[in-house]
C-alpha cells in the first residue's frame, strides 16, 4: 500500500491533530515490527484512524448511518466514541480502502474490544502512546506497551476506564470485555 497517495486526507485535520495522525501511524509501523504485524497496514491504519475526528457531530452521525452501522444506545450517548466509527466507515466508504482489518483497527482504536486481530492492538496502542501524549502515566503505559502488547492495552484500558469511572462518565462494554480477555489469558 502506498500511504503518501492519503495524506491528502489529512489536510482538513488541526496541525495537532495531523501531527497526532503522523505520530501514531509511525508508532504503529513500529510496533508492527516489534510484535509482529503487518507495517503497511498498520501505517495506514494509524495515519487514517482519527480522519474524522473534527467532523462536526451531525456529518458523522451521516457516515455512520450511511456505513450501515447502528448504533448502541451507550454508543448514541457518547459522542466521543462516534470519531472511531464514523472513521472506520468514512476510510471504507468514501476513500475506498475495502480491508476489514483496518476498518476494525479505526473502529476500535478508542474503546478495545474482545477477540482484537494484531492489528486493531497495535492501533488501540499506537494512539495511546504517540510521541505527543502527555497524560499522567504516559511514561508507564509506554513501559507496559515495550515489554508486551497485552500488558500495554491492559494498563491503557485501566486508565481509561478508571478516567471514566471517576468523571462519572458510560464505560463501553467493549473495553470492559476487552479487558476480561486480556486477563482471562493471563491466568
Amino acid at each position: 500500500m502506498n500511504t503518501e497517495k492519503y495524506l491528502s486526507y489529512l489536510d482538513s485535520l488541526s496541525e495537532y491533530r495531523r501531527v497526532h495522525s503522523l505520530n501514531v501511524s509511525k508508532e504503529a509501523v513500529r510496533f508492527a515490527e516489534k510484535y509482529g504485524g503487518d507495517v503497511e497496514k498498520a501505517r495506514l491504519a494509524g495515519l487514517l484512524h482519527d480522519v474524522t475526528k473534527e467532523t462536526d457531530n451531525e456529518r458523522q452521525l451521516q457516515i455512520i448511518e450511511n456505513g450501515g452501522i447502528i448504533l448502541s444506545k451507550l454508543e448514541r450517548r457518547s459522542p466521543k466514541l462516534w470519531h472511531a466509527i464514523s472513521g472506520a466507515c468514512y476510510v471504507r466508504d468514501v476513500i475506498g480502502i475495502q480491508d476489514e482489518d483496518i476498518f476494525n483497527a479505526i473502529r476500535f482504536h478508542t474503546t478495545a474490544r474482545a477477540g482484537m486481530s494484531q492489528l486493531e492492538k497495535i492501533i488501540f496502542l499506537a494512539d495511546f502512546t504517540s510521541a505527543e501524549r502527555n497524560y499522567p502515566d504516559i511514561d508507564v503505559i509506554r513501559e507496559h506497551a515495550e515489554h508486551s502488547i497485552e500488558e500495554g492495552m491492559l494498563y491503557g484500558i485501566k486508565f481509561t476506564v478508571g478516567r471514566l469511572v471517576s468523571r462519572g462518565d458510560l464505560v463501553s462494554p467493549d473495553a470492559l470485555a476487552a479487558y476480561n480477555e486480556i486477563l482471562l489469558m493471563k491466568k
